[in-house]
C-alpha cells in the first residue's frame, strides 16, 4: 500500500511545478519532499518527473496517477475533518481566516479577550484577502464579506458593515469639500492599482473613468487605509472603522454606498469540535454586537 504522506507530497509538486512551492505549500522541507518524492518513484518502479526549463513535468506514469491520488486525497481530507468534528476539549488549535483589514483592525482586541477567557485554546489567524478552501482546511473558520459559495459550509450571516467616503480634516481644509459626485471627481481619490472594483462602483453610478483618475493607487487595503489615515487623499471605507478616527470626516455626496455581508463560514464536519464551536460562538455573539452598533 502507498503512503499517504508520498502522494500528499507528489500531488503538491503535480500543483506547483517545482520542489521549493511543494514543500512551502504543505509545511515540509524541500529535502524532506525530494526524498518522498524518491520513495514513491522507488515504489512504484518508475520516474514520475522530468526536468525542464518550466520547472518539473510529470511523466507519463505520473499523469495516470494523479486522478487516484487526489480521490485518496479527498477521502483523507474528509476523515481528518470527520476526527476534528469528534473533539470535545477546549483546548488546542483554531485556524481563521479573515480579510487583512479585519485580522489587523478588528480581530485583535476579540482575540486577546478569547484568549483570557480560553487561555488553552491557540488561534492561528490567516490574513488574507483570498478566500482559503475550508473544504482543504486552509482554515477551521472564515470571516467573509461576501456570499459562501462552497457546499458543506455552515455560514451564519452576522450581520453587515456600510461603507462611506471620508478624509482626514487636513486633507478637507486644504483642497475642499466635494458635495457631489462630479465634484468627487476633481479630487484625488485613493484608489486601487489592478483591482476594478472601484472603477465599476463609478462606471454604475454613470461616471466611466480609468485607473488614472486615482493619483495614488494600490491593491492593498491596509495601505488604503494608512494612506487615507495619512490625509493622501479622499478613500473609500468602513464605517465601523472610520467613524472610530476623531480626525477623518465622513462625506455626504447624496450617494450611498452598499454595504458589506459579513458571515462566518466553517465545514459542516468540524461544527461538532468544542474549541472551534467555542471560537465560532464567542467571535458571532461580539461580531454582531459590533456590528449593530455601526451607524
Amino acid at each position: 500500500m502507498l503512503d499517504w504522506t508520498l502522494l500528499r507530497a507528489f500531488l503538491a509538486v503535480i500543483d506547483t511545478g517545482s520542489l521549493s512551492a511543494a514543500a512551502s505549500r504543505i509545511g515540509a522541507t524541500q529535502p524532506t519532499l525530494s526524498r518522498h518524492v524518491r520513495e514513491l518513484e522507488t515504489a512504484i518502479g518508475t520516474p514520475l518527473f522530468r526536468r525542464s526549463v518550466r520547472g518539473l513535468e510529470p511523466t507519463e506514469a505520473a499523469l495516470g496517477l494523479i486522478d487516484d491520488a487526489r480521490a485518496m486525497g479527498r477521502a483523507a481530507e474528509a476523515l481528518a475533518l470527520k476526527a476534528q468534528g469528534k473533539a470535545e476539549t477546549l483546548s488546542g488549535t483554531v485556524r481563521l481566516t479573515a480579510s487583512v483589514v479585519v485580522s489587523n483592525l478588528i480581530l485583535p482586541p476579540l482575540i486577546a479577550d478569547l484568549r483570557r477567557e480560553e487561555p488553552l485554546i491557540q488561534v492561528e489567524i490567516v490574513a488574507s484577502d483570498a478566500s482559503q478552501n475550508l473544504l482543504r482546511r486552509d482554515a477551521d473558520i472564515a470571516l467573509r464579506m461576501f456570499d459562501p459559495t462552497q457546499n458543506a459550509l455552515i455560514a451564519r450571516r452576522l450581520g453587515e458593515t456600510p461603507l462611506g467616503v471620508y478624509a482626514t480634516r487636513d486633507y478637507l481644509a486644504r483642497k475642499g469639500r466635494p458635495q457631489t459626485m462630479p465634484e468627487l471627481l476633481g479630487h484625488d481619490v485613493i484608489g486601487f492599482d489592478r483591482a476594478d472594483d472601484i472603477i465599476k462602483g463609478y462606471a454604475a453610478m454613470g461616471y466611466p473613468v480609468t485607473r488614472h483618475q486615482f493619483p495614488v493607487r494600490t491593491d492593498d487595503q491596509m495601505v488604503c487605509w494608512h494612506l487615507l489615515l495619512a490625509g493622501a487623499g479622499i478613500g473609500f471605507a468602513q464605517c465601523l472603522l472610520a467613524d472610530a478616527q476623531p480626525n477623518l470626516e465622513k462625506l455626504d455626496l447624496g450617494m450611498t454606498l452598499p454595504a458589506l455581508p459579513v458571515w462566518l463560514v466553517m465545514h459542516e464536519e468540524v461544527r461538532t469540535n468544542a474549541r472551534i464551536r467555542r471560537v465560532a460562538d464567542f467571535l458571532t455573539t461580539r461580531l454582531t454586537a459590533l456590528l449593530g452598533a455601526t451607524p
